[in-house]
């Protein structure tokens, strides 16, 4: 009895080791989802395979992952006379689950196969493979010796989408603000007093008078000093030079104060300068004169520190050709009253600072800004919107930069977000950034460089985490 086993067994492994010679060939590979279940679809091509008369081929599609493992329905392929066996029995696929088809050796042979099984999460990220039982040892067997066929991908595709985190700007104390002027009045020779008709005058004082009434009539803003500063250009004494642009600048003062009521706590404050070098030195610079580097050259050099002196190289430059164009073209800018109109602005609450936001930015603080942000859903139009507003009002601060290059990350501007990252400062909230954008680029070894010591950063640890776990299922996929 023993030697018969061990014959059935050897026939039956010599058997399979034929099988395994011919090929079951698969096509057309289908793998659908839909309502908790799982449909895997192919075209088995048996056209090779020879079966002989009085035995069968079982071929057993197997969905696999790992340890586990289900079976589909078998198709079980027949010789002649294992077909009639077969039938006689009744058995059909409503009432076994199983195909059963006649092979007709040396002939093509295809089956449209089709199954459906429960969907388990464990095969999302399966494979589909066939099994074959000649010997009649059943698909458990010969599960080990199973070949694969084809992939199931049911995973959606990771699409990146950083974690960011944003700054709260800090609340102004006093919400100071300023706008600023110069002024280029017309004065008769070695004269101070104002005359508002005097040639150029009544265009210079309509600038002034504006720029006060634009803080003046504004019901949210207190002004708190008048600063006026008087400029002179190098013709002429210094001393002389001196007196003319106090004077002028006091001249302005008194102009101001009797047109409008001012509190009794703003402040007047009167400065100037005699001679107006510096301007002088950016007049030549944005220059094309044809001394431009020996006018250059008198005027920045230390010596001599007396002023008359220096004024007096200038004048015998070339004869006195190029002074003369100076007195012409550049003196006359050099004779200026600078101002300003410095101010405070009120606090507003969420509901004022949105109105605001729209027609008068300028008077929100970064901090009302954001607290208008916060009334609107993350990355919502209305939400960039503010960001964008508070940039464009602050270009140089680096939370309204950070913010902005976040909300720029978010609507796919990274070369934006790159810019305003540039003036963001140093902070875990911009190398969070940073990282993002690298994420987007498909960076992703930067990103993890960038990411990885932020996960010990109580601001930002969660998103940074959140992120290193995003790269990681991207790299899996």
């Amino acid at each position: 009895m023993k030697i018969k086993k061990q014959i059935l067994l050897a026939a039956s492994l010599m058997a399979v080791a034929a099988l395994q010679a011919q090929e079951i060939k698969v096509k057309d590979k289908r793998v659908e989802k839909s309502d908790g279940t799982l449909m895997i679809g192919m075209t088995l091509d048996f056209s090779e395979v020879d079966v002989p008369a009085g035995r069968s081929v079982v071929c057993t599609p197997v969905i696999a992952s790992g340890d586990s493992i289900r079976p589909l329905a078998p198709v079980i392929l027949n010789g002649r006379n294992r077909q009639i066996l077969y039938e006689r029995t009744g058995r059909t696929y409503a009432t076994h689950g199983e195909y059963a088809l006649r092979r007709t050796n040396g002939h093509e042979q295809t089956f449209d196969y089709t199954a459906h099984t429960p969907l388990a999460p464990w095969m999302k990220r399966a494979e589909v493979a066939l099994v074959t039982d000649l010997c009649g040892c059943g698909w458990e067997a010969l599960q080990n010796n199973r070949s694969p066929l084809f992939p199931i991908r049911l995973a959606e595709p990771v699409v990146l989408r950083p974690q960011l985190a944003y700054r709260t700007p800090v609340a102004e104390a006093v919400k100071a603000r300023a706008v600023e002027g110069k002024a280029f009045l017309d004065f008769p020779v070695n004269r101070t007093e104002i005359h508002p008709d005097y040639r150029n005058n009544p265009r210079e004082l309509e600038a002034i008078r504006a720029t006060i009434a634009s803080v003046k009539d504004d019901p949210y803003a207190t002004i708190t000093e008048v600063w006026i500063k008087g400029f002179a250009s190098p013709e002429g004494r210094y001393t002389a030079n001196a007196y003319l642009a106090e004077n002028r600048a006091k001249a302005l003062s008194d102009y101001v104060k009797k047109l409008y009521r001012f509190d009794a706590a703003t402040a007047f404050t009167i400065e100037s300068e005699p001679e107006d070098w510096q301007g002088l030195e950016k007049q030549l610079s944005e220059s094309n004169l044809p001394d431009k580097a020996e006018l250059l050259a008198i005027v920045r050099d230390p010596e001599p520190a007396d002023l008359d002196k220096k004024e007096g190289k200038l004048k015998n430059l070339n004869g006195g050709s190029s002074y003369k164009i100076l007195l012409r073209d550049v003196y006359p800018a050099l004779r200026h009253s600078d101002y300003a109109v410095r101010y405070t602005i009120r606090n507003f609450t969420v509901e004022e600072a949105k109105e605001l936001l729209y027609t008068d930015p300028k008077k929100l603080s970064l901090n009302e800004m954001f607290q208008v942000a916060q009334t609107y859903e993350p990355g919502s139009k209305q939400f960039s919107e503010v960001f964008e507003i508070a940039v464009r009002l602050y270009p140089d601060d680096p939370v309204s930069n950070l913010n902005a290059a976040n909300t720029a990350i978010q609507n796919g501007q990274l070369e934006q977000a790159k810019r305003h990252l540039a003036k963001a400062g140093t902070s875990a909230e911009k190398q969070l950034a940073e990282a993002a954008v690298a994420m987007l680029e498909g960076k992703l070894d930067w990103a993890e460089q960038l990411l990885a010591p932020l996960k010990d950063n109580a601001e930002v640890a969660a998103a940074a985490t959140g992120n290193l776990e995003q790269i990681r299922l991207k790299r899996e996929e």
